[in-house]
């Protein structure tokens, strides 16, 4: 079974493709994503999943699940459903303009995740497609806008440290503390580094009185986590090529970079 859980939760590693207006990732979980974006999702198509309680549409014969049932969805036990594919749409009667072409190319992305033609599909309304195996393992998501993706890493970074640095009261009980999200200048700067492949190592974060840092190593372009993982390792012990570092006193994000 992969690293599941911990390793996900402190490890973010990015592989920005803009051309192509995807990302391949690990460490970001799809309860992550979805309170990261900019605009809440509405109705999901669910091309690979083991989530129950989807309803059927009758044209595609796939399931989906309504914007209702999306925070149900979040808190199942995604990360064992192995392959969770899915894209994102506005209204019922887009599912049932669908040509046999477009269910094809839907089929396609879920079992390949690969695409025929670029993903977005006005019939649909589209901003996603959500391509996962083992989620925050390996993750391939397109955006029809790839401003969505910066703002959501931003965000994910934010919570991540949240979760990650609880800090003792007086009286001994564990605090968890907020974080504003990283500014999106910041997160547009280091493109250049994501478009290399990119990891956020907020286990290797360092944090005094005055600041926390998390450093940033630019490791190339990986499909296999665990090809990722092994140069990772490697590259964890020398100079990082970036800082993300967050200043306590008065709450804002810093990149340090040569």
């Amino acid at each position: 079974m992969k690293k599941q859980n911990q390793e996900i939760r402190d490890l973010v590693y990015v592989h920005l493709n803009e051309n192509g207006q995807y990302v391949i990732s690990y460490g970001v979980e799809f309860v992550e994503f979805a309170l990261s974006l900019p605009r809440s999702l509405n109705h999901l198509l669910l091309l690979k999943h083991k989530f129950d309680d989807g309803e059927v549409n009758r044209h595609t014969q796939l399931e989906y699940v309504t914007k209702d049932m999306i925070r149900k969805l979040a808190q199942d036990n995604i990360y064992g459903y192995g392959d969770f594919c899915w894209i994102d749409f506005e209204e019922n009667e887009g599912l049932d303009e669908l040509t046999g072409n477009e269910i094809a190319e839907l089929l396609y992305l879920g079992h390949l995740k690969q695409h025929l033609k670029m993903p977005f599909y006005n019939k649909l309304g589209n901003r996603y497609v959500y391509l996962s195996r083992d989620d925050g393992w390996f993750n391939k998501t397109y955006y029809r806008h790839m401003n969505d993706f910066y703002r959501m890493l931003g965000q994910v970074i934010s919570i991540k440290l949240a979760d990650l640095k609880l800090e003792k009261t007086l009286i001994g009980l564990r605090k968890k503390r907020s974080y504003p999200p990283v500014n999106l200048d910041i997160i547009l700067s280091l493109s250049k580094f994501m478009r290399e492949g990119t990891v956020f190592s907020l286990r290797n974060a360092v944090q005094n009185r005055n600041r926390i840092e998390i450093p940033i190593w630019v490791i190339g372009d990986f499909d296999n986590m665990d090809d990722m993982f092994e140069e990772y390792n490697q590259m964890k012990t020398e100079k990082c090529d970036a800082k993300l570092v967050f200043e306590k006193r008065n709450r804002e994000w810093t990149l340090v970079a040569p």
